[in-house]
């Protein structure tokens, strides 16, 4: 267990995070210090194949040690880490034999990680838990995926008796930012199917993500003299108030759960003469995705219609963008490769949560690019904030999962 700890912590306090902001590949260079260090630990530990592109992708492979031919899989995961809360400086900290009580992150703070709030902590009583210190977030997503892929490769590679075809490994930049698929070379990686380890709790397993779609809204306006403005004035700021409160107001994160869909305003800038807006859209259910994509520009149509003669051209200019698609379309054609995954982990005695992915992974997309690619737990919790933590037990199962998967894929002919 101490190796998984030394290793997790070796990876958490290299600083990864994405820019959205940023046109290259990787968005943020200091991304090349982490796919680096992979790179040499991946040849380290026997790893044959090991290629690192000029986008910092990082593919790997594990030779088969059968003589009959079975499928190639392949395990992925993200290296990058979320712009929305800071991943500099992070000082992870060590919970042994967890209590059940208050975990206090930052006293000088007052940051207490509590099962009050955060009841999930309850189910790992008597484990060891990795937390922040309360002033970053921890990085487990996704660097507990990479952690529990390089240990899996590392004991198949000391035990060669256990028995398994080819694996492939592949590492991605800027999946917190939605690019992590955008460069990533399918027919090099070779692979009947994969699956991303990016999940959250122990047990999770996904083949269903949302629709998702980006929105960006310029509403203009013109500024006159306050003490003058009556009838000459149009303040954007209230224009764009006016859109947001036409979005349904129970369709919004905080207010669903399962596979009910949502709006959500991330961004808002602005000043009378211009406000920029933008939104995201998501839905498990392509017709209903649709249909949210109709109403965000019907209500810009609306708005410009009302303003035209007064404004003298459109008042909103609104831009609606796809994301990614519901990978299910691409999977259920081949649910032989969750039943897989789910017998892996009833082998080992865990129960499998199979449910759908309120966000998207790198295996959305990948899915679409005719790489069939189930999500798979990777321990995590409470992603993208200070109160991030993670079971070492978690990761240390799941490092038993990718082997139990290996063990049942080298049963079967291809």
């Amino acid at each position: 267990m101490q190796h998984i700890i030394d290793r997790f912590i070796s990876y958490v306090t290299i600083d990864t995070e994405a820019d959205p902001n940023s046109n290259t590949t990787p968005s943020s260079a200091k991304q090349w210090d982490l796919a680096n260090k992979l790179v040499e630990e991946l040849k380290n530990i026997g790893l044959q194949d090991v290629t690192i592109d000029d986008k910092a992708y990082i593919q790997a492979t594990l030779p088969s040690n059968i003589d009959r031919e079975v499928p190639t899989i392949g395990f992925v995961s993200h290296f990058d880490t979320t712009p929305d809360f800071t991943g500099a400086n992070v000082k992870p900290q060590i919970v042994h034999n967890y209590d059940g009580g208050d975990i206090v992150l930052n006293k000088e703070q007052n940051v207490v990680l509590s099962p009050s709030y955060f009841e999930d902590l309850l189910l790992y009583k008597g484990q060891t838990l990795i937390t922040t210190d309360g002033t970053t977030l921890l990085g487990a997503d996704d660097k507990a995926g990479i952690t529990e892929i390089v240990t899996a490769m590392e004991y198949l590679i000391q035990h060669p008796e256990i028995k398994h075809g080819t694996i492939k490994v592949g590492f991605t930049p800027d999946e917190e930012i939605g690019r992590g698929a955008d460069f990533f070379d399918v027919e090099k990686f070779g692979c009947d199917w994969a699956y991303t380890m990016d999940g959250s709790q122990i047990g999770e397993l996904e083949f269903e993500n949302f629709n998702a779609a980006g929105v960006k809204l310029k509403f203009k306006g013109k500024s006159v003299h306050p003490g003058y403005a009556k009838g000459k004035m149009i303040n954007s700021m209230l224009l764009a108030n006016k859109y947001i409160s036409k979005l349904p107001k129970k369709q919004v994160p905080e207010r669903t759960q399962d596979y009910e869909g949502f709006f959500h305003v991330v961004h808002f800038d602005g000043s009378i003469e211009e406000t920029n807006v933008e939104l995201i859209i998501r839905d498990h259910d392509r017709k209903k995705f649709e249909k949210r994509k109709k109403f965000a520009q019907k209500i810009a149509d609306k708005i410009n219609k009302k303003y035209e003669k007064q404004f003298g051209g459109d008042i909103v200019e609104i831009q609606i963008k796809d994301q990614y698609y519901n990978m299910r379309e691409k999977v259920e054609p081949v649910m032989h490769i969750v039943s897989i995954a789910e017998k892996a982990m009833k082998n080992l005695g865990i129960k499998p949560i199979i449910k759908p992915i309120r966000g998207g992974t790198d295996g959305s997309r990948l899915s679409y690019m005719g790489l069939p690619c189930p999500n798979i737990f990777a321990g995590g919790h409470n992603f993208h904030g200070k109160y991030e933590y993670v079971p070492v037990e978690s990761m240390q199962k799941a490092v038993e999962v990718i082997i139990e998967i290996a063990k049942i894929t080298a049963e079967i002919k291809k």
